[in-house]
């Protein structure tokens, strides 16, 4: 049997993460050492930055998507569309701004984004011509707040 005090601490992390993240945040800051789950904390840090890259990868895709169906159904280009497009490109600004080393993580994640934004356009659209296998735009494109691809813009 364990320290009964070490015992608390980890069964805070996998019973009410809440809890265990407010004590640990006071034990740092009282620099109380023996007292801290250094390693919950280590993992809990490590999986902001694995969020992060997430929520990025979550963007493009859904970006992507928006793309598509901008640039493969022009005939149902709207504003609510270009708002979404906008939307998108502002979270993942925001994403970037938050966490500037994730900005060439963008160029290297844009090739998967785009897989999974494609079979979300397909699933949602039915269209089956979309490009296969390579996004036909560069991250800097799918960046850009003017690229609309297959313009005239709504």
């Amino acid at each position: 049997m364990g320290d009964p005090e070490s015992e608390e601490r980890m069964g805070d992390y996998d019973t009410d993460l809440l809890v265990w993240s407010e004590r640990q945040a006071e034990l740092l800051r009282r620099r109380a050492a023996n007292e801290i789950d250094w390693d919950n904390i280590a993992e809990e840090i490590e999986a902001v930055g694995r969020s992060q890259k997430r929520e990025a990868r979550n963007r493009l895709a859904r970006l992507c998507q928006h793309l598509l169906k901008w640039a493969f159904q022009p005939e149902l280009r709207s504003r609510s569309w270009r708002a979404t497009i906008t939307t998108q490109r502002h979270e993942l600004q925001s994403v970037l701004m938050d966490s500037p080393s994730l900005v060439p993580f963008v160029a290297e994640a844009l090739p998967h984004a785009y897989l999974t934004g494609r079979a979300w356009a397909e699933q949602e659209t039915g269209l089956i011509d979309l490009p296969k296998e390579t996004c036909p735009w560069t991250a800097e494109e799918v960046l850009a707040g003017d690229f609309y691809p297959g313009a005239p813009d709504v």
